[in-house]
């Protein structure tokens, strides 16, 4: 292994015999690795060689190039002498969109396995890398995890290019950056960092670029893994770094001033900072009318409010707190519960795991079976135990609207945060009533405004409290309003002044 290590830390040698001879040793007899020999400029031209990866690069791309350094070569009135020169043959020979000069060996391995074809021509004391990448791909689909009504159909893909072409195809500014390194030292993991330079807050860049830096790991392999290691809160099960599949998005994030993370092989592009409240939003508010975003945004909350606290306010209710009940649904529940066997805290325990289980078995199972056994599964379950007196109706009917209102969030990762919040809070209601209660919530809300996500406040605007900031957190006012980015943008004007739509006859015509 020191002695690999040693061999791509060299450069590459004028004689491509040797030089074969340190791919053969780096990249040993693997069956994808291709080779082809050639003459540059037909017989009586310098041997050379082309090495490129069966499966990353496109084969017609690599016959072009053979095709130019041998009868191309071959054609132009020059001697083959005069053409074996990295200049000459970037020039006059290969015209294809990237050809580079590669110094050394281990720049000319990670082209190799990125999809490129390394050529070493005899009396040359470096390589040229051509890009020829060309792997299959899926095509661009619907996330189905972020799905919409009206907007945008497509989403990202595992290509990272083909990615970062989707938000500069939506923003043609050219103060549009990406930047490019590499993190994982045996996978070589592509990552770009884009921003808009003259939006993005002075020192996030920097701030990113830090955290990526320090990231040392072997391998990538999806966007969780960095998201992992450059958070703010790495025990807490907030998220403080935003998860997306939209290109739309992504875009509406950079033009607000924040920083978005693209890896390559996966379709999840990460965004910095994030605020709590982003989970509650949904493209379709801003792509509907401001009235229409807003019900339905206040809906999405009070869905929220539900997923986390309904069973532990039953809990709380039925356990210490029946004056609170009205006294002919008091008579309702306990006639229902005659015959459960269980404390109140123990029934929810048992229904929130069990709901949990066949969401998850519904979810690794084949896509037709798994909506089937979720579906056909929570209805005969729920409806056996509750003739088996295990459970009460009452606590079915809980569980299922908890269920349903935990769906109506728009972010996943954000429902799953919530769904485990969910048991804490049912716990110290059932222990301590609504002591306990109270004592959890507001521990949970002290945690969350003690929370940072790159240096900004996670639940901002609302704490700290920015009153232009709140026409686009609880409510989404017009769209003409909403003229000011967020208040950590460094140019906060969004549009020009006077932008409300006016009939003729206002206008004084």
């Amino acid at each position: 292994m020191s002695s690999i290590q040693e061999l791509l830390k060299g450069a590459f040698k004028p004689s491509v015999k040797e030089n074969a001879a340190v791919l053969d040793q780096i990249l040993g007899n693997s069956a994808d690795v291709q080779k082809r020999d050639f003459l540059l400029c037909g017989k009586a031209g310098s041997p050379g060689l082309l090495c490129f990866m069966d499966g990353l690069a496109d084969t017609t791309l690599v016959e072009a190039i053979v095709r130019a350094l041998v009868v191309t070569g071959s054609q132009l009135n020059r001697e083959p002498a005069e053409l074996a020169t990295a200049e000459s043959i970037r020039t006059s020979l290969l015209f294809n969109a990237t050809v580079k000069d590669c110094p050394n060996v281990r720049e000319g391995i990670n082209g190799i396995l990125s999809g490129d074809t390394l050529v070493v021509v005899e009396g040359l004391d470096q390589a040229l890398l051509v890009s020829t990448r060309g792997w299959k791909d899926r095509g661009v689909e619907e996330p189905s995890s972020e799905n919409n009504v009206r907007g945008p159909r497509d989403g990202f893909m595992e290509s990272i290019r083909t990615n970062t072409a989707h938000v500069r195809r939506r923003i043609k500014d050219p103060m549009l950056r990406f930047e490019s390194m590499v993190i994982g030292t045996r996978s070589q993991t592509d990552v770009n960092i884009a921003y808009i330079s003259d939006l993005v807050k002075e020192g996030l860049v920097d701030e990113v670029k830090s955290r990526l830096n320090r990231i040392k790991i072997d391998s990538v392999m999806e966007s969780g893994y960095i998201e992992e290691l450059i958070e703010d809160a790495p025990l807490s099960m907030f998220n403080t770094v935003q998860s997306t599949e939209r290109p739309d998005k992504v875009a509406s994030a950079l033009l607000e001033g924040r920083v978005a993370i693209f890896i390559d092989n996966t379709p999840v592009v990460l965004i910095v900072p994030t605020f709590f409240w982003q989970y509650i939003q949904a493209p379709d508010d801003y792509y509907n009318r401001y009235w229409v975003g807003t019900f339905f945004r206040i809906v999405r909350y009070f869905a929220f409010l539900i997923s986390l606290m309904l069973p532990s306010v039953y809990v709380m209710l039925v356990s210490f707190h029946h004056e609170m009940i009205p006294t002919s649904l008091a008579l309702t529940i306990a006639s229902g519960r005659e015959v459960v066997p269980f404390p109140v805290l123990l029934e929810a325990l048992i229904m929130e795991l069990a709901f949990e289980l066949m969401r998850e078995a519904g979810l690794r199972m084949p896509k037709p079976i798994g909506q089937a056994v979720s579906i056909v599964g929570s209805l005969i379950i729920g409806q056996a135990a509750v003739q088996a007196g295990l459970v009460s109706p009452f606590m079915v009917i809980i569980v299922a609207i908890t269920g349903i209102s935990s769906f109506a969030i728009p972010s996943y990762s954000s429902s799953l945060a919530i769904r485990m919040f969910r048991f804490p809070l049912m716990i110290a209601s059932g222990f301590l009533g609504l002591l306990g209660f109270s004592t959890m919530f507001f521990a949970l809300l002290l945690h969350a405004l003690s929370i940072r996500s790159f240096g900004e406040s996670y639940l901002a605007p609302a704490s700290p409290y920015r009153p232009t900031d709140q026409r686009d957190t609880m409510l989404r006012l017009p769209m003409w309003m909403l003229d000011e980015r967020p208040g950590f943008a460094q140019d906060v004007d969004r549009m020009g002044d006077n932008q409300m739509p006016a009939t003729p006859l206002q206008k004084g015509e």
